[in-house]
This record gives C-alpha cells, sequence and structure tokens, in this order.
C-alpha cells in the first residue's frame, strides 16, 4: 500500500517497489545541476541554451538552495539509493496579496516514464501545502509534452488554459499550458 510519510531525510513517497524521497541539496549533487545547465537537450524542451555552470554551486553556497521564495529540491530514487532530478519551487504573488508557487521538475532522461515525476510534484505540492499558507501551486508546460501533462494530472493538477507566445524557444514565440492545484484539490498520494 502507498503511504506518505515526512522523515528527518526528506519527504516520502513509498509504492510497492520503489521510494521516491525529496531532499535537500548536497554537495553530491552540484555535478547533476551543472549538467542540467550546460548539456544540450538534458532538460528536454526547456534547454534554454548555455547556462553558468559555476551558478549552482554559488548557489549552494548561499542557502543550499532552501531560500525562502525560491528553492530547490532533489528528486532521489530507492533503491538504488540515487539522485534522478531536481524540482524547483518559486513563490509568486497574484494582485500583490496572494502569494502562490510555482513550480517545476526536470527528471535524468533515463528516469522519465517511470512513474517518477508525477509522484515527485505530488509529494512537492503536499509539503508546500502544510508549511506554507499559499491556496495555489502552479506549473507550466509545453503544448506537445504529453509526458509531463499526464503526470501534472496524476499530481492532482487541473489545465486551466492556454498562455499564448508566453516563451521564447528554439528560435520562435511558443504557448504554453498552466495547470494549477489547489489547497482544497485532493492530494493523489
Amino acid at each position: 500500500m502507498d503511504s506518505f510519510h515526512p522523515s528527518m531525510a526528506g519527504v516520502v513517497h513509498e509504492a510497492p517497489g520503489s521510494t521516491v524521497r525529496l531532499r535537500p541539496v548536497t554537495e553530491d549533487d552540484l555535478a547533476m545541476l551543472r549538467r542540467f545547465a550546460v548539456e544540450p537537450g538534458l532538460v528536454g524542451l526547456d534547454w534554454a541554451g548555455f547556462q553558468d555552470a559555476a551558478a549552482p554551486a554559488r548557489r549552494f553556497a548561499e542557502d543550499g538552495y532552501l531560500g525562502e521564495q525560491v528553492g530547490g529540491l532533489i528528486v532521489q530514487v530507492e533503491p538504488p539509493d540515487v539522485p534522478v532530478g531536481f524540482l524547483s519551487y518559486l513563490q509568486r504573488e497574484s494582485g500583490g496579496r496572494a502569494p502562490y508557487w510555482e513550480i517545476g521538475i526536470v527528471l535524468l532522461p533515463e528516469w522519465r516514464g517511470r512513474g517518477l515525476g508525477w509522484r515527485a510534484q505530488a509529494l512537492l505540492c503536499d509539503y508546500l501545502f502544510s508549511h506554507t499558507p499559499a491556496q495555489r501551486i502552479q506549473a507550466g508546460t509545453h503544448p506537445e509534452n504529453a509526458a509531463e501533462q499526464r503526470s501534472l494530472e496524476k499530481a492532482g493538477f487541473q489545465l486551466e488554459g492556454i498562455l499564448r507566445s508566453c516563451e521564447f524557444r528554439a528560435g520562435a514565440w511558443r504557448d504554453g499550458w498552466l495547470y494549477s492545484r489547489l489547497r482544497d484539490d485532493p492530494s493523489p498520494l
């Protein structure tokens, strides 16, 4: 039977055959974060060109990726006890009075398609709703990213609409799809 419980080493979702753990970034994770910055295609459609490979180390030194309004957690799979991706969260405000979270995920290509992404995103939502007063969490994806659309829906998100020409990617302005999960929406975990 699936279970959800916090632990000292992270936030965990156990299911038959595997455990997904969200945990703080460690120095050992910086190599993976550097890869996301400099390897074309590693982050899929979200690759926006080469980024500063030293930025992850600077950010880690600043606050360990655990800032009050912007941060990130490592997605780890057990077994085999390895980091497989990164989840980010960013606090924004609507109308200057209503804080909400925007989240994003990237998994290493060899770990995609295994049902880990939806579990990690659902865990992050449960974590943020438990530890912050936010009413809303949102995530965007590309119209052609059917796998992430399914992942968000499994994580309890609902499609809100299309954001026209919201992103410049691969030499053109592209549409995006906006999803949200509200505090009162049921958790799938």
